[in-house]
């Protein structure tokens, strides 16, 4: 009976069932995640719902700190720079392992959804689909990476045809207490710490061997 049902076509998947991404750019896959080597960082995106308000703001951006600094400590899970955007967030995060990336990414996105649902005085789901993630594995890789999370702002500026300052720094982002900027010291603020050091010698050190950050560049 198993090799009938077979030969006829019943069981197994069918082509375009399963449940549909969401949100404005659905699309990431739902196959299995990369593994996540213990020595290399990872490029986080996580994108809002369709109809979430506008996220880059002050009372978000305190929202966004408050969840990040629920997971400080997190044993093998480590936020260490992010940007907030409009409807999205970028984050480069360490973790010891896929399952470690995974159950830390669960545990800071539901933090977020509860801070940002308050600061936005609104109920329910807050992120579209499930976050994108690219491993980072090269010095060169985590520089672009970096420059691309902690001056996107300038990248979106440049899409709309503004030029920022040169000495403009996000203030939604870690940028203002990042020290890889070429020619300008870190400015880090008296308040508790909220994001983790780097663990990886690619992260804390690696990239620098391809030059610091340049402050007005724009990520490609």
């Amino acid at each position: 009976m198993q090799t009938e049902l077979a030969l006829v076509g019943w069981g197994g998947r069918r082509a375009g069932s399963g449940r549909k991404p969401k949100g404005e750019k659905a699309g990431v896959a739902h196959a299995a995640r990369d593994a996540v080597p213990k020595s290399a960082p990872v490029h986080i995106t996580m994108r809002a719902a369709q109809g979430v308000p506008r996220l880059r703001h002050r009372k978000g951006w305190q929202a966004v700190r408050n969840a990040v600094r629920g997971v400080l400590g997190r044993a093998g899970f480590r936020v260490c720079e992010l940007a907030l955007m409009t409807n999205h967030l970028h984050l480069v995060v360490e973790a010891s392992g896929r399952e470690v990336l995974a159950r830390g990414m669960n545990a800071l996105a539901t933090r977020l959804a509860r801070q940002l649902n308050r600061a936005l005085g609104r109920k329910g789901k807050l992120f579209g689909d499930r976050y994108h993630s690219r491993v980072l594995r090269t010095p060169l890789e985590v520089k672009r990476a970096l420059a691309y999370v902690l001056n996107n702002a300038r990248r979106h500026a440049a899409q709309r045809g503004q030029r920022l300052a040169r000495e403009w720094v996000d203030p939604f982002s870690s940028a203002r207490a990042f020290t890889g900027w070429r020619g300008l010291p870190a400015r880090r603020g008296t308040d508790p710490p909220w994001l983790a050091a780097a663990g990886t010698w690619l992260l804390r050190v690696g990239w620098r061997m391809h030059g610091l950050l340049e402050l007005d560049a724009v990520p490609g």
